[in-house]
C-alpha cells in the first residue's frame, strides 16, 4: 500500500497512535479562559453574557480574563504598540481556551469584535498566538433568535486554527434576559449557557496539553525540512 503514495515523504509522515496523544507532562494550574465581547455600550448585553460565562467558568475551576475593548484603535490605524493592542495580544498568548460573544447587527458580527480578531496576526515572533486553543462562540440578538454570527465566529476560529466545541450560545431578545442589576435570569438561554461553558472546560482540559502534537501538519513539517536543507547547501557551497 506504501507504493500508492509516491508524492509523500514518508519520514516526515506523523503516525497518529494514542500512545502519541498522551501528554508527556500534565498542566496543574487553573484553565486559563479569555473572554471577549462585541459593544462597548453601557449596557451591553454581550458584555453582560460574557460576564455570566466569567462566572460560570470560575465556579468550574478556570482563570477567567475578559478584555475590555473601548479604546481599541482600528485595525492598522495605530502601531502594534498601542498599548490596548499590546494588551490584547498578551492574553491572547495567555490563554488557553477562549469565549467570543458578540451582537448581531446587520446580519452579522460587530465591527468591534471583528476588530479585535483583525488586531491578533496568525503568529507573533515563530509562536501562532490562537494556534490550538479551545473556543466557544455566542451571540446576542435584539430580536428573534439567529444562528448568522456563531456561524461566522466559527469560521474565524478555524481560520485562527483554533478547536471550536459543538456547542454554542444565542440569545434572542437579549434586552429582556437580564435584570436591573445585569444578571442573567432563569432561562433555557441561560440553561445553554451554561451548558457551553461546562463543554468548554471539559475540551480546554483534554486539549491543552496536546495543542502542539494535535496541530501539527505534514505540509509544515515538509517546509521546514525544505528550508533547513537549503540552508545546508548554501553553507557546503
Amino acid at each position: 500500500m506504501q507504493d500508492t503514495l509516491p508524492n509523500v515523504q514518508a519520514e516526515l509522515l506523523d503516525i497518529p497512535t494514542l500512545e502519541q496523544l498522551t501528554p508527556r507532562t500534565s498542566s496543574l494550574h487553573k484553565p486559563r479562559i479569555l473572554l471577549l465581547y462585541g459593544s462597548t455600550r453601557e449596557r451591553s448585553f454581550s458584555r453582560l453574557v460574557t460576564q455570566e460565562a466569567a462566572r460560570l467558568l470560575e465556579r468550574f475551576g478556570a482563570e477567567t480574563k475578559i478584555f475590555d475593548p473601548s479604546g481599541l484603535p482600528l485595525p492598522d490605524d495605530a502601531p502594534e504598540t498601542h498599548p490596548k493592542v499590546a494588551e490584547l495580544r498578551k492574553l491572547m498568548q495567555w490563554s488557553e481556551g477562549q469565549v467570543w460573544c458578540s451582537p448581531e447587527r446587520h446580519g452579522s458580527m460587530s465591527a468591534v469584535f471583528k476588530a479585535q480578531i483583525d488586531w491578533v496576526p496568525l503568529a507573533i515572533g515563530a509562536v501562532r498566538p490562537t494556534q490550538g486553543k479551545t473556543l466557544a462562540v455566542m451571540q446576542v440578538c435584539g430580536g428573534s433568535q439567529s444562528f448568522n454570527v456563531v456561524n461566522q465566529l466559527r469560521v474565524l476560529g478555524r481560520w485562527m486554527r483554533m478547536f471550536t466545541i459543538p456547542n454554542q450560545s444565542s440569545v434572542a431578545k437579549a434586552f429582556t434576559e437580564f435584570d436591573e442589576a445585569g444578571r442573567m435570569k432563569p432561562s433555557s438561554y441561560y440553561d445553554r449557557l451554561v451548558d457551553v461553558m461546562e463543554e468548554l472546560m471539559k475540551f480546554t482540559l483534554l486539549l491543552r496539553d496536546r495543542q502542539d502534537y494535535l496541530v501539527g501538519r505534514y505540509s509544515e513539517r515538509k517546509e521546514s525540512a525544505e528550508e533547513l536543507s537549503t540552508r545546508v547547501n548554501q553553507r557546503s557551497i
